[in-house]
């Protein structure tokens, strides 16, 4: 456990692997910590410096008044990798941390290596999708949304084979501030990357879950199709968060990709 200070934002971090080894660092969905990545991560850590990260308004880090941008999330990333003196890393984004992968991409190219982005898109939902989950959340805190959130981060066979593990995620989601978790839902609800998408140049995938209940294979597949070159894969029997429910699939197409990248 590690926290540093970025943008006035107190962010709580793990970094494992050899200081002087590529970096591979790991972004979170909306409504998840660092712990997403418990099963992933450690197959990277012998030859890569992996970091995880809290973003704002989630797990141990800070949570500042909302609502937040794409662009703030962005700014506390590359915040922290100046901490760390990392001058180039590749990413892996989920949902909205593939947001702010792809913002990344495009505003700051030379950092960025290669892009893994997992059940994401360039544009996610509608302007009025988010108005009403702010509203909700607003209203009433996470919990009365968290079952509907869970149903399509997790398949059917998840929630039937898996119910003490499905508590447990339950309890990180409804732990997260509420004003943390729309502050998040309003940078996801402004942020448009589509007109940029064509600017991302480096090696990227698109990964998918067959049962992701919040972006569907083909919201990812549509928009691997305006990354030039981006390739697409498809992970079966995962819903949302295939980190926790196929960790062993993803991993092994997070280190296809990074071989072909030339970084393994």
């Amino acid at each position: 456990m590690a926290f540093a200070r970025v943008n006035d934002v107190v962010l709580h971090h793990q970094v494992f692997g050899p200081s002087g080894g590529p970096s591979l660092v790991f972004i979170n969905s909306l409504g998840s910590d660092l712990r997403i990545w418990q099963e992933v991560a450690p197959a990277f850590t012998e030859r890569f410096r992996v970091i995880l990260y809290d973003k704002r308004g989630h797990g141990l880090s800070d949570a500042p008044s909302a609502p937040y941008t794409i662009d703030e999330h962005n700014d506390d990333l590359l915040a922290l990798l100046d901490h760390h003196g990392v001058e180039r890393a590749s990413l892996v984004g989920l949902s909205v941390g593939g947001m702010i992968a792809q913002r990344m991409t495009v505003r700051a190219p030379e950092r960025v290596q290669s892009i893994t982005l997992c059940c994401t898109a360039a544009k996610i939902g509608t302007p009025e999708l988010w108005a009403d989950r702010i509203g909700a959340v607003e209203a009433g805190g996470i919990d009365p949304i968290a079952d509907a959130v869970l149903q399509r981060w997790f398949t059917p066979l998840f929630h039937e084979t898996r119910a003490d593990e499905l508590a447990g995620w339950r309890n990180m989601l409804v732990r997260t501030p509420a004003h943390g978790y729309a502050g998040t839902c309003a940078a996801i609800r402004d942020a448009d990357l589509r007109p940029d998408a064509g600017r991302i140049a480096v090696p990227t995938l698109c990964v998918a879950g067959d049962q992701d209940g919040s972006t569907p294979a083909d919201v990812v597949k549509a928009t691997a199709d305006l990354i030039p070159g981006a390739r697409f894969a498809l992970i079966a029997g995962a819903g949302h968060i295939p980190c926790v429910e196929k960790p062993a699939e993803l991993s092994g197409l997070i280190t296809q990709h990074l071989k072909e990248a030339g970084l393994v």
